[in-house]
């Protein structure tokens, strides 16, 4: 058993370099073709940090383990909400561009829209479900560009002499890099996780939903944390919606389109299937919490954090009692 935990240590550390050298690479790359900044940590960062979930999630499906991949969606997206977005929240409320996160607020509550449907009407993920939320991600993409080339001429990102001078080999080689670590930490993760599942006696599903998922989104944390450090909150929840949105289209459409999944039915609440009960109403709930006051006050609030961070903590003892 030591050794098996050894190796999900391992994988955590590999995916979490993985991505970090990933998103260095992407964003070196998207600087060298002159976009914004906005427009990076809109696409790039965001589909950079949720690499892990992607790979964990779709190698899980094609191993005959659909529970973690629906599970680690979930949980990620309640993860990042609930706690790393509430705890940038909770330390430094700010001013946010509404204009700016309405986009992908919309995209968000849409594909949740989709998403919710397909599983109290179905409880079943097809790959015509895959195809449509993949869809609706080269959607978000073009409407993001499009959006970001009609802002304003200040979003312009200022192009150091040190950044003219850095190596396209060495970004492409971070790439690359980035992009098999996240490979091979996504193997060590589900593959030890699932054992570690096992002899705990605890569901997958509940692993998938804190500890995998608390993982996987710790690439958003640590980008959280460097924005709040250098007093930019607003762009760190910006790249936890977008992540939150890519949780959905990428990581649950990319799994279901290369092998569809039933919901799974191994834990329940009050006779209920909990995910249906306590895990997707959590999820909208937490997002609503997060994004609705915000568009409409134009702001954010300490008291927003802290009752987000109450609502995880309670999540995770829910979790361990059922």
């Amino acid at each position: 058993m030591v050794k098996v935990v050894l190796l999900f240590c391992l994988g955590l550390v590999f995916l979490i370099k993985g991505g970090d050298w990933f998103v260095d690479g992407a964003t070196g790359i998207a600087h060298r073709f002159h976009l914004s900044e906005l427009l990076i940590g809109a696409t790039v960062v965001s589909i950079g940090t949720t690499l892990p979930e992607v790979m964990v999630s779709a190698t899980s499906a094609v191993s005959g383990h659909g529970e973690i991949a629906y599970g680690n969606a979930i949980g990620s997206i309640i993860c990042n909400t609930a706690l790393i977005a509430a705890l940038t929240v909770a330390i430094r409320p700010g001013k946010v561009d509404r204009k700016a996160l309405g986009l992908p607020v919309g995209f968000f509550f849409g594909a949740a829209a989709l998403y919710t449907v397909v599983s109290y009407a179905f409880g079943y993920f097809s790959r015509y479900i895959g195809v449509a939320l993949l869809l609706i991600f080269v959607a978000y993409m073009i409407c993001t560009v499009k959006s970001m080339k009609s802002s304003s001429a200040d979003c312009e990102v200022e192009i150091t002499e040190t950044d003219k001078k850095s190596s396209v080999v060495k970004e492409i080689a971070l790439l690359i890099i980035g992009a098999a670590l996240i490979a091979v930490g996504a193997n060590l993760l589900v593959n030890n996780g699932t054992l570690i599942a096992e002899a705990l006696g605890v569901p997958e599903s509940v692993i998938a939903l804190t500890f995998i998922a608390l993982g996987t989104s710790l690439p958003e944390l640590v980008t959280a944390i460097t924005a709040l450090a250098k007093g930019h909150g607003a762009l760190s929840l910006g790249n936890v919606i977008g992540a939150n949105l890519f949780n959905l289209v990428l990581v649950i459409g990319v799994s279901s389109t290369l092998a569809p999944f039933s919901i799974p039915q191994n834990s329940m609440l009050a006779g209920l299937n909990s995910s249906l009960v306590l895990e997707i109403p959590l999820m909208l709930f937490v997002m609503g919490l997060l994004t609705l006051p915000t568009l409409i006050r134009g702001k954010l609030s300490r008291a927003q954090g802290i009752l987000l961070l109450i609502l995880y903590a309670a999540f995770c003892v829910v979790q361990f009692t059922i």
